[in-house]
């Protein structure tokens, strides 16, 4: 299965911008439909956003719809998601994880993830 690594998570104030990648090895990166998850304190883990093989289709959860951009260089085994305008309830460790073929939003249809990176949001 595939290997997943996140990195870029940090601590930004209300409206900044980051962007968070994951590095994917042991099986050919292009073979997986690639997701963004997040979980905060106390909550259950949900969608943010997915990515298709090729990246010709994406999906985004309503809440981060027109701030959040998903996109994926095949070339270098890396999913990234930038995350502009961002906002204190956006605080939560970011996930991605590896879905063979075809793209989805439930976390349990995804069998491998990453081992996450915090991304705090101040007011």
């Amino acid at each position: 299965q595939v290997q997943l690594v996140e990195s870029g998570g940090g601590l930004v104030e209300a409206g900044g911008s980051l962007r968070l990648s994951c590095a994917a090895s042991g099986r050919t990166f292009s073979s997986y439909a690639m997701g963004w998850f997040r979980q905060a304190p106390g909550q259950e883990r949900v969608f943010v956003a997915v990515i298709s093989r090729s990246g010709g289709s994406t999906v985004y959860a309503d809440s981060v719809k027109g701030r959040f951009t998903i996109s994926r260089d095949n070339a270098k085994n890396t999913v990234y998601l930038q995350m502009n305008s961002l906002k204190p309830e956006d605080t939560a460790v970011y996930y991605c994880a590896a879905r063979v073929y075809t793209i989805a939003t439930i976390p349990n249809s995804f069998a491998s993830w990453g081992q996450g990176t915090q991304v705090t949001v101040s007011s």
